[in-house]
């Protein structure tokens, strides 16, 4: 109840506000708060304009999910601020290596989350978690984390999160101290769907789809370095579905990046993928368009995969390994001794002890069920294989029921 009237009070205040979003304002409030001033060089300030743009001239942004996009969009300016003071009062933060870091890519839905969680139970590696993601600097130890402003702050919003729309949990169930998708480090750059996902402003889709994704994810490096700096040498494994679209750009900045590929049937991933845009935009907005979402991930995810699979051609095969669900689901520890032997890791016995445990107590659906219909998006399951008919025959992936 508390928490529930702590949001109210806010979106109160927020009411009858401007509509428009002052890009100095915000500027000069992330400058006020941490004592900074220097943003850094790049592209970014471009794409932050336009995304500004979008946002006064095509959302249909509610005064809760206003305040909301401030609140974000000044997160990510401090989060700016605080990598630039860092590399220049240590430059040697910038000569630290990121080796053969693991990339976790693949439609959602696909089992990408479970083998991130999986994966990061090994004592050798390392995982971006929600907390640093969200707020980054150098990992402190663990016991340490929960009195950490930055750990209570993502705990909090997480809370709001799921009190707004308890069946997200279902969907996609995040914690402070888990592990999370690399979204949260273009988000520096401006350039990522997670804005696109809780908005309607196609303006700025178009925009950001048509950039050179080289400066971003140079970016994404630079933070990794500085998050994994008091722990140097751990492989690092990470996940995002974008890498798919990105992925020759991934191994321009990362040439001993070593791939996983997760597949399913589209089929039964696409509705539950549109399920979970539709939830999390509903709660920025008002008026949800369920089939345009629909038409919008078809196209996206299809488009995301062919790209992929066009780099794949060209590239050396040993650098990537093909993980069906299936295979992840009926049998996740033999699926993760296969990908260490494919990548010559060692997997060690306190690493698989982990990953059974951590297996054993977080059975599937343990948050409840996830219903939707790919009606409900303007699509079918006919329509859904014959768009992704080229990736169902290339991977042999199995139509599901």
């Amino acid at each position: 109840m508390r928490l529930y009237n702590g949001v109210r009070r806010v979106a109160d205040r927020v009411r009858g506000a401007t509509p428009r979003f002052d890009e100095e304002a915000l500027l000069e409030a992330a400058r006020r708060a941490t004592g900074l001033d220097d943003f850094g060089e790049g592209p970014w300030r471009e794409a932050f304009r336009v995304l500004l743009r979008a946002y006064d001239e095509e959302s249909r942004l509610n005064p809760f999910g206003r305040m909301m996009v401030e609140q974000e969009l000044g997160g990510v300016l401090r989060n700016r601020l605080a990598l630039e003071r860092a590399f220049r009062d240590e430059p040697s933060l910038r000569t630290l290596a990121v080796e053969r870091p693991i990339f976790v890519l693949g439609l959602p839905r696909t089992g990408t989350t479970a083998l991130h969680f999986l994966l990061g139970q090994d004592p050798a590696r390392q995982v971006l978690e929600y907390w640093l993601a969200a707020a980054p600097g150098p990992r402190p130890p663990r016991e340490r984390w929960r009195a950490d402003p930055r750990f209570k702050q993502a705990a909090r919003g997480l809370a709001i999160t799921y009190w707004l729309d308890p069946g997200l949990r279902a969907i996609h169930d995040l914690t402070a101290e888990g592990p999370d998708e690399c979204r949260h480090l273009f988000l520096q750059s401006f350039l990522d769907h997670t804005f696109d996902s809780n908005a309607t402003i196609p303006g700025y889709t178009r925009f950001f789809e048509a950039q050179d994704m080289r400066a971003a994810y140079e970016r994404h490096r630079d933070v990794l370095r500085w998050i994994g700096s008091s722990a140097p040498g751990r492989q690092w494994v990470l996940k995002y579905p974008a890498h798919m679209r990105n992925l020759a750009t991934l191994l321009e900045v990362y040439p001993d990046a070593c791939i996983v590929q997760t597949h399913r049937d589209p089929a039964r991933v696409l509705p539950s993928v549109c399920s979970l845009v539709t939830g999390w935009r509903g709660i920025y907005e008002d008026w949800i368009d369920p089939v345009a979402i629909g038409g919008w991930q078809l196209d996206t995810y299809a488009g995301w995969l062919e790209s992929a699979a066009h780099v794949r051609a060209r590239s050396d095969p040993a650098r990537f390994f093909d993980l069906h669900f299936r295979e992840l689901v009926g049998d996740p520890l033999g699926a993760i001794a296969r990908l260490y032997e494919h990548f010559g890791l060692g997997l060690s016995e306190a690493a698989e002890r982990r990953m059974a445990e951590w297996h054993a107590a977080n059975p599937q659906g343990r948050h409840g069920g996830h219903r939707y219909r790919a009606e409900d998006y303007g699509l079918s399951t006919g329509a859904i294989r014959e768009r992704f008919g080229d990736y169902l025959e290339r991977f042999g992936v199995e139509r599901e029921a």
